[in-house]
């Protein structure tokens, strides 16, 4: 059929309209028929896997925030593939945790009826979206046939000894009925449920994550990630270099016993007038004289009440006096040993020396419980009797005081000097600490895998044998979890109660499930190899598809499952399963979208369903304008009445393809623009620009139809892969109407002429024997040679400028004459 391609008349204005919806599900179907988004990952000679983290499909339906940040990935994937690779762009759903099965509950539905469906639900909107997803490879982490090597993971972790299970102090939300991470509290109260959070005592999983701290943080020095993803990771993790101090006490029983502390100031131990440890030290008992007993009894069951974070953050002192005393090696002088609140067990040594002069938060603690404050520090202009009325903190370039020896040193000198005189006698060693603890995995909630592990009163803890996996979460109808701390999963003795795999004997599964970030710790490696039931991922496609080379995500995930992530592939790395060690080569954090001036999200109640905009502008128009809102990685304000310039655009583009010409030839003018639109196009998307490269289209497209012309089709062809990657649907409908074979996606990304797109290039007027016969777009500083040269390869030029050239006249910057 013939075509706009074929043809040098314009379309008249009513042969073709652009009907997004017709087109849009034209090309769903076509792509769906031909396989046009199926990667062969066997044979693929240019891999480059692109990976969105995956949603959770929590709730009907996915919301506008969630499409803008799949659809920022699936440009660039697309750009990828224009560019020449073949692109990897799976997807699945995060259908297990706390999320999903809290929505399951609020709606009264049993979660492995309700999440079926929404994940159902989640992949109709995607799949109108228009992404390059080969939809294969998709997986849910609900599926036992990936929660199979989720429990895998978790027993090479065992083998390796980086599992282990101990009692420890946890946050626990009442209204969720688990236990929550430091980073799930804001304020003390469940960022879920808004509820106040208390402090248990549980028994809990754990993964040793603190013991790969040095590498994760050296690591960041090697990847590029955004860096406000690295410096929270960095910050998490905490690394400090100190001294590890022991103070000698006594218990009550006549005993004697020391309490370390971790300090990043060993110069100031000369002022250190009393220590304090967490209520949950295990050598308060100990010391606790009977008098101060029984206060100290209730001040220890009030503290189990509070959240860590509450702890940490509270303005208020509190405390405790035990009783007992401790030698300061550096004075030789008792001092009293407090227990309070804001000093964590798990944090450091759970015991803090108590330096009130040089820190604020003891100085105001030494205030309140009237005990002494001593300068030890000096800066410019004070002495040692120089009063103190709050902590000198800024004091890292001072001079040491009241410090004996040590009088007259400058702060990083005495640091060294003190540990090593203190060493001596074995009181302080050089220490470097981090801030990350281990990563506790246990939930006492029902939908989650459950973790392998048998209890045998004959063996101990027992492994589910690998054969055996999965253990399959059992369909239970009371799955709501309850205030006891105790899974579901413990009411119910027809699943928990097996043999033992080792001797046979009755033995009891572990009852709780694993938290959820585990099943995404993992996920990225599974993708290229769904299908493959023998193995989590296959030997050589991995190789050759992994790490992920780009990786896109939301900030928030920082420290949880961007840290985890990057722990589990050192860890798999180590045991010899990967041959690399990080996960992402490329992480770049999306921004969000804004609207009624907060963060698009379901718990902020200002959410829009994207079907409604689908179904009245189209899902380019709406792709288009979701980019075109502000910076990829910063986000932007949603306004509706802003989308019809994105569809606007969308509609001059057909239009101009319908209407383009062949006559003559094109205007070198538009075609300097176009030139520099192509070159800064692909610049822009290469570094996840969207909205000025769509700016730069639109810009051009204004050149382009200025005062209604009729453009000619070399201004216009370009612009069809140049648009593709946001638009995808009315691109491969141009691409097929100018006579277009296969899928745009399957042509190239335009070129550009250096020359044309330099921003100082000019006009050169060409004469041939003093009469005009051309002009070119020449670079502002060329040489009469150079011009010379292009001017004879212009094809109007060269008809008239036959034969060797008798004279050249150059004027820099205006004109070039040939004569012949």
């Amino acid at each position: 059929m013939e075509n706009s391609a074929t043809r040098n008349d314009p379309f008249p204005s009513d042969a073709v309209t652009y009907d997004p919806s017709a087109v849009e599900l034209k090309w769903q179907r076509i792509w769906q028929e031909r396989g046009t988004n199926h990667t062969d990952l066997q044979r693929a000679q240019s891999p480059f896997y692109v990976l969105m983290m995956f949603p959770y499909p929590s709730a009907e339906g996915l919301h506008v925030g969630n499409l803008f940040a799949f659809t920022g990935n699936d440009i660039y994937g697309r750009f990828q593939r224009l560019i020449g690779h073949n692109v990897f762009e799976p997807l699945g759903y995060d259908a297990f945790g706390i999320h999903s099965e809290n929505y399951a509950l609020k709606v009264g539905q049993h979660p492995m009826e309700l999440i079926p469906n929404n994940i159902a639900n989640f992949q109709r909107q995607l799949e109108r979206t228009g992404l390059m997803v080969d939809w294969r490879y998709r997986l849910a982490t609900t599926d036992p046939s990936y929660y199979k090597w989720t429990q895998w993971l978790f027993l090479q972790l065992l083998k390796q000894g980086l599992a282990y299970k101990k009692e420890a102090a946890v946050n626990w939300c009442p209204d969720c009925k688990t236990v929550l991470a430091n980073e799930q509290v804001v304020g003390g109260l469940c960022e879920r449920s808004k509820t106040p959070v208390e402090q248990r005592l549980l028994a809990q999983w754990f993964f040793r994550i603190s013991d790969y701290a040095p590498r994760l943080l050296e690591n960041l020095d090697k990847i590029d990630w955004s860096e406000t993803t690295k410096t929270a990771q960095r910050n998490w993790i905490g690394r400090s270099e100190g001294a590890e101090i022991a103070f000698e006490a006594e218990k009550v029983d006549g005993s004697e016993c020391e309490i370390r502390v971790f300090t990043t100031r060993p110069d100031t131990i000369y002022g250190a007038t009393y220590l304090v440890l967490a209520p949950e030290h295990p050598l308060v008992d100990g010391l606790a004289k009977p008098a101060e007993r029984k206060k100290l009894n209730a001040y220890r069951e009030k503290t189990k009440k509070q959240d860590i974070i509450t702890r940490k953050t509270s303005t208020e002192k509190t405390g405790v006096f035990t009783g007992s005393y401790a030698i300061n090696a550096a004075t030789e002088k008792k001092i009293p040993i407090w227990v309070s609140d804001y000093v964590l067990m798990e944090y450091g040594t759970g015991a803090i020396m108590g330096v009130p002069g040089h820190d604020q938060r003891d100085f105001e603690f030494a205030t309140k419980f009237e005990l002494p404050i001593v300068r030890v520090v000096c800066g410019e202009g004070e002495n040692a009797s120089t009063p103190l009325h709050e902590a000198l903190v800024e004091c890292e370039s001072g001079t040491l005081v009241n410090s004996g020896v040590f009088d007259g040193y400058r702060v990083e000198a005495a640091k060294k000097a003190i540990v090593e005189l203190l060493g001596k006698t074995g009181s302080a060693k050089p220490i470097v600490h981090y801030r990350l603890h281990d990563w506790c995995i246990s939930r006492q909630r029902y939908w989650g895998p459950p973790i392998p592990v048998i209890y045998c009163e004959a063996c101990g803890v027992v492994p589910v044998p690998e054969k055996d996996l999965p253990v399959v979460l059992p369909f239970i109808e009371d799955f709501k979890p309850d205030d006891s701390g105790v899974s579901p999963l413990a009411r119910h003795k027809e699943w928990y109660v097996v043999d033992c795999p080792k001797c046979g004997k009755p033995g009891r599964r572990e009852t709780d499930v694993s938290d959820t970030f585990l099943d995404s710790a993992w996920y990225f490696l599974r993708y290229p190899s769904v299908g493959r039931d023998d193995v989590p991922f296959e030997k050589a496609v991995t190789k050759k598809w992994l790490p992920v080379n780009s990786y896109i995500g939301g900030n928030e995930h920082a420290v949880l499952h961007l840290l985890y992530s990057r722990f589990i592939t050192m860890v798999l790395h180590d045991a010899g399963h990967l041959d690399f060690e990080e996960p992402y080569t490329r992480f770049r954090a999306h921004g969000h979208i804004i609207r009624e001036g907060a963060k698009m999200s379901k718990t902020q109640g200002n959410i829009v369903n994207p079907d409604e905009y689908i179904n009245e502008w189209g899902a380019d128009a709406f792709r288009t304008y979701l980019m075109f809102l502000g910076p990829y990685e910063q986000g932007g304000d949603f306004r509706d009445a802003s989308i019809s310039g994105p569809r606007r655009f969308l509609d001059r583009l057909f239009a101009s393809v319908q209407s383009m010409s062949g006559d003559g030839e094109p205007d070198q003018s538009v075609m300097r623009k176009l030139h520099q639109t192509i070159k800064k196009v692909g610049e822009d998307i290469s570094r996840l620009s969207y909205n000025t490269a769509i700016a730069a289209m639109m810009e051009y497209m204004n050149v382009l139809r200025k005062g209604e012309r009729t453009p000619h089709r070399d201004e216009v062809l370009p612009m069809i892969p140049l648009v593709s990657p946001f638009a995808p649907h009315i691109a491969e409908e141009l691409w097929e109407q100018t006579g277009g074979i296969g899928s745009l996606f399957d042509s190239a990304w335009p070129s550009f002429d250096p020359l044309l797109a330099a921003e100082d290039s000019i006009e050169l007027v060409v004469q041939v024997n003093g009469r005009v016969r051309g002009k070119i777009i020449v670079a502002r500083e060329i040489t009469e040679h150079a011009a010379l040269a292009l001017a004879l390869a212009n094809p109007t030029v060269g008809k008239f400028a036959v034969g060797v050239p008798k004279k050249v006249i150059f004027v820099p910057g205006r004109l070039l004459n040939i004569v012949v």
